[in-house]
């Protein structure tokens, strides 16, 4: 029978999700953890995997598309069966919002507890609500060869359906269902042979008018112009948007500015990049910058607080939140990474996580708990040549900091003229927590570790 794949609640919020991309094509093989597209979910692009083995039949849901969680997106048919086998599959209908996580049922009173797959995890029955038992021929097949009665397993493909990899590890053998070999990137079928004659554009000349009448401007094509034309925003974009006006109209904002000598912090990044060669490793200003930032908490607990309604919440861990932006084949849009525990941790320890999730978010996607739980905040625009701007708060952060580049400059220093680099950082502040004298001693604190890195190094 045909497998039909959905689009999964991949966050407890989650009720519709976007093919951002699509990894397989019409005719390729996959296996049970393949990945089969990217989807953006309101909180971020995430990947989709096929819990079971097969051929993709089809993809009714194209790239671009936003649907409801539940509804098909692709057909897989199974070993043995024929496209004929294969009927037109209805969209199934969405989850309910009170089964959007298992820890959500978990928690909920007077709830049973979800049953748990061969592999540990959670899954529902293999039994529809009509009684038929789900399972597929490949499946049934390992579980007659190795005398497994399948009906006390608890399947792991969709609606608790009992897959090849359920009966495989039901016998111990631990083998994969297939050799982990990544799914095609989903070529198109050749076109017609006139088709695949690739003319080259002709070029623009201009018209000869042979008449009196004058040529309007609508009348010449410009190559390379503008065009008119709307976008519907993706699910992000629409996340993005919304709580960017909730901060701004429930935080009450303001800024102070401070300009940085930060000739000692490249001095000491060249110094550190030049012992590091061929380690691997590369220390970004960024990198020296958050963990100057998180230093800086120890002597402005403020900074590093919440507010809680009636209360102001101080936070034990120093956990930084690095704004990254995503390409626009990804769907576009900006996230935040989580660096843990800054103020413990070492400047190439600091640097190898926020360039793995850098990567991450650009490729595959971050987590929930890769964009959760930041206490502060920074954004760097320096690489842009940016000089100074001002960054909206990320709730539930009380700051956020965004960093300007290091720009080479006549400066006074020791009372003399003389070139040097200076960096303007801009703090925005939650009026609520943090006072201005509070947020002018946090930046104070700041440029004691900028302007004198080596005391980040201990």
């Amino acid at each position: 029978m045909p497998i039909d794949i959905t689009m999964p609640r991949l966050s407890d919020t989650m009720e519709k999700g976007t093919i951002i991309k699509w990894h397989v094509a019409e005719g390729d093989e996959v296996s049970s953890g393949d990945v089969l597209a990217d989807v953006e979910t309101d909180k971020a692009t995430m990947e989709m995997q096929s819990f079971d083995d097969g051929t993709v039949h089809s993809l009714p849901v194209g790239e671009g598309q936003p649907v409801e969680v539940g509804t098909v997106v692709a057909v897989l048919l199974e070993e043995d069966e024929s496209p004929e086998d294969a009927t037109p599959s209805k969209p199934a209908e969405p989850a309910p919002a009170d089964a959007a996580t298992p820890a959500a049922k978990a928690a909920s009173p007077g709830t049973t507890p979800e049953p748990v797959s061969a592999d540990g995890s959670p899954s529902s029955s293999a039994r529809s609500s009509t009684g038929q038992f789900r399972i597929s021929p490949v499946a049934r097949r390992l579980a007659d060869d190795h005398g497994i009665d399948p009906t006390s397993l608890v399947g792991s493909g969709p609606s608790g359906r009992i897959v090849k990899r359920d009966i495989l590890a039901a016998i111990g053998t631990g083998e994969e269902t297939r050799s982990a070999v990544p799914p095609s990137a989903g070529t198109a079928p050749p076109a017609p042979a006139a088709q695949q004659i690739s003319q080259p554009p002709a070029p623009v000349v201009p018209a000869v008018s042979v008449s009196a009448t004058p040529v309007s401007s609508g009348q010449i094509t410009i190559p390379g112009a503008l065009q008119s034309h709307r976008e519907p925003l993706t699910g992000m974009r629409q996340t993005i948007a919304q709580r960017l006006v909730e901060s701004k109209q429930s935080i009450p904002h303001y800024q102070v500015s401070m300009t940085l000598d930060v000739d000692p912090l490249l001095s000491l990044r060249k110094s550190l990049n030049s012992q590091l060669a061929g380690t691997g490793s590369k220390i970004s200003v960024n990198d020296l910058i958050v963990r100057a930032c998180g230093l800086a908490m120890y002597a402005n607990p403020l900074m590093n607080a919440s507010w809680a309604g009636d209360a102001i919440e101080y936070h034990g861990d120093v956990n930084i939140g690095v704004a990254i932006s995503l390409p626009q084949e990804k769907g576009g849009g900006l996230v935040v990474a989580t660096i843990r525990n800054v103020d413990r941790k070492s400047i190439r320890i600091i640097s190898a996580e926020t360039r793995a999730l850098s990567e991450k978010a650009r490729s595959r996607g971050l987590t929930i708990d890769e964009m959760s739980e930041s206490t502060f905040t920074i954004s760097n625009l320096g690489m842009y040549g940016i000089t100074d701007f001002t960054a909206i708060i990320n709730p539930p952060n009380s700051a956020i900091l965004a960093v300007g580049a290091a720009l080479e400059k006549p400066v006074v220093r020791n009372g003399e003229l003389t070139v040097g680099r200076e960096m303007t950082v801009t703090l925005s502040n939650d009026h609520r927590v943090v006072d201005g004298a509070t947020a002018a001693q946090y930046l104070v604190s700041l440029r004691e570790f900028i302007e004198n890195p080596a005391q980040i190094l201990v």
